[in-house]
């Protein structure tokens, strides 16, 4: 009986050592009897990555970060031991890349699987990254505006000493002249704009009338549109057959003419022939003169006695 309790005893503790084994592992997230392989990742810094901080792959958890501690070289570098479940196959160039895994800044490790056909066995060490985080990213975009705000501040206060150096008292006295001349210009410009409104409306009714006439000949035109091609149509068809003419014909034969003419004037002036000789020989123009006298007397003599040249006879 007695060795029957102390079997009880001694089977009630295993159990209990077990289950305050297996959930001490459960709180600290490790099973027990789960498929487990482990890797390395070597880091120059964890950016708050600690212990049981999940590993992804795609965005599904598939282990976690079973250790953290200082490379043995002490070479400040940190080496991280990746616990992963499952078969899920590992490129040998995959990538171990710390990341914010929420808005808190809360660290995780995220596998980028590479392309590489040989896969990572247990073991192996991963190739790291490490992705800027919400401060180091807020800071990178507000480093340029920052940046810009001091160049702007800094051309702000070069321009406020400049207009310091330029608002001295006789600069302010000439702008204030300056601001009078173009009141008394707006005024005048005023009175000017003044006078061409009443100039306009005293002179509506002759605008009216021209404006009356410009419609009444673009009527005419309009209605003279059919005599206008008519017209052009005529001028087109004279101007064809003037191109179809021989006018250089035309001109050669002008020009010939005066040739002669020329040729004939120059006979004449050389006294030539017998107009030349009427031009240039008064002789025979005082025989012809006199052979003119004596027709002129013999017609009056013959007016005055016909019958002495004229006979009539009587049967």
């Amino acid at each position: 009986m007695k060795k029957e309790k102390k079997v009880i005893i001694a089977v009630t503790f295993i159990i209990a050592l077990v289950v305050f084994i297996w959930g001490v592992n459960f709180l600290k997230g490790n099973e027990l009897f789960s498929k487990e392989r482990f890797f390395y990742a070597v880091y120059a810094e964890v950016n708050g990555l600690e212990k049981a901080n999940p590993v992804v792959i795609n965005g599904m958890k598939v282990g976690k970060v079973r250790d953290l501690y200082f490379s043995p070289e002490l070479d400040g570098t940190i080496i991280a031991i990746i616990s992963l479940k499952g078969d899920i196959p590992i490129p040998r160039n995959s990538v171990a890349r710390i990341f914010s895994s929420d808005l808190l800044g809360s660290k995780a490790i995220n596998i980028v699987r590479g392309n590489s056909s040989e896969l990572a066995q247990k073991g192996d060490t991963l190739f790291t990254s490490i992705e800027s985080g919400l401060m180091e990213e807020v800071n990178a975009q507000i480093l340029p505006i920052k940046n810009k705000a001091e160049s702007l501040l800094s051309s702000v206060d070069s321009i406020v000493v400049v207009l310091r150096a330029i608002l001295n008292e006789n600069s302010t006295q000439n702008i204030k002249n300056s601001l009078q001349s173009l009141s008394y210009t707006l005024r005048n410009l005023e009175h000017t704009t003044g006078n061409l409104d009443e100039l306009v409306q005293e002179e509506r009714y002759r605008l009216t009338q021209i404006l009356e006439n410009i419609e009444s000949i673009t009527g005419n035109f309009k209605d003279s549109n059919e005599h206008l091609t008519t017209i052009l149509q005529n001028f087109s068809s004279v101007s064809d057959t003037l191109a179809q003419a021989d006018i250089a014909g035309v001109i050669r034969l002008v020009q010939s003419s005066f040739e002669n003419i020329d040729a004939i004037l120059k006979e004449v002036e050389a006294g030539r022939g017998t107009a030349g000789m009427l031009v240039k020989s008064d002789s025979l123009y005082i025989e012809v003169e006199k052979t003119i006298e004596a027709l002129k007397i013999l017609l009056e003599d013959v007016k005055a006695n016909p019958k002495r040249y004229v006979k009539f006879s009587v049967f």
